[in-house]
């Protein structure tokens, strides 16, 4: 059986006993954030000492807003003995899974995701957090691609409650499976795509941002406009271009340029969002986007 994995006599599926994340940003707190919930020991692990300590206090103060919503069941004494940070990556020795975290440039993954396979158990699971590279394309970088798979969190991973699963096409049967017993431990639901460029959700959510910015660039509405158009009249929870600056103008255009390389002109990025990039207004983490998040970052 793959560590963390439901056993068959029972119906209440179980995260796995310890987790580690590999990068402690906002997507990386978020996720250690969900597994700890859940029950899970986590084990996060950054670039220096500095940076695992900050990703720590980023946790636990994920974790405290959820204590004091309610929705966290224990203390956050407890939540705080299950969490460790370090620079080690030799601490991922136990963990049954290990997801990838860092920001998305294939270079950076694979380097994630290689140093990962070289410190993990025979039986561990690897996941990575990519929102559009190809599963694949990291699984040939692999000694064993069949315990590779992709966990497409969503951002604000406390309050996402969807997981995409991404199957490769060396990913064993078994691990999606676990995968998605996984994603249920942690109150989330899992979808489950192939291997594709931009996968489902990254596909149509850019297709949809992009055409709002280029409406931007064109004089056609202004983004309120445009954002209420899609919340009020097609029911969205949330418009485009105020999603686009919580995941990050500058996200926007990697998936955006890594999908024009492998799908055309289509994904093409509008010259408003590489130059809003370029001028360093990212969204929400910079105060500014297409909206001011001065007091929200």
């Amino acid at each position: 059986m793959i560590p963390g994995t439901t056993d068959p006599g029972t119906t209440t599926p179980d995260a796995p006993a310890h987790v580690g994340v590999l990068g402690g940003g906002r997507m990386g707190a978020g996720i250690a954030h969900a597994f700890l919930l859940a029950g899970s020991r986590v084990t996060v692990v950054e670039r220096d000492e500095d940076a695992a300590v900050a990703a720590s206090a980023r946790v636990l103060d994920s974790v405290a807003a959820s204590i004091a919503r309610g929705t966290a069941s224990e203390a956050e004494d407890a939540y705080r003995a299950r969490l460790s940070s370090t620079e080690d990556r030799a601490a991922l020795a136990s963990c049954a899974l290990v997801v990838e975290a860092v920001p998305e440039d294939l270079g950076l993954k694979v380097e994630a995701l290689t140093g990962i396979e070289t410190h993990v158990a025979p039986d561990a699971a690897i996941a990575s957090n990519t929102s559009s590279i190809s599963i694949d394309e990291l699984a040939a970088t692999l000694s064993h691609p069949a315990r590779f798979l992709g966990m497409h969190f969503f951002n604000p991973v406390p309050a996402s409650a969807l997981v995409e699963i991404v199957r490769g096409a060396g990913t064993a049967p078994a691990l999606v499976d676990a995968a998605r017993s996984w994603v249920r431990a942690l109150g989330k639901t899992p979808v489950v795509v192939a291997d594709a460029p931009g996968f489902a959700s990254s596909r149509l959510g850019v297709t949809l941002g992009l055409e709002a910015i280029r409406m931007v660039e064109e004089g056609v509405a202004s983004p309120d406009d445009i954002d209420a158009a899609m919340t009020l009249g097609y029911k969205h929870p949330i418009g485009p271009l105020r999603l686009t600056d919580i995941v990050g103008l500058d996200v926007r255009l990697g998936i955006a340029e890594y999908l024009a390389e492998h799908l055309g002109a289509r994904f093409e990025p509008p010259a408003l969002l590489r130059r809003l990039v370029a001028e360093g207004h990212l969204g929400r983490k910079s105060g500014r986007g297409f909206y001011e998040w001065k007091d929200e970052r």
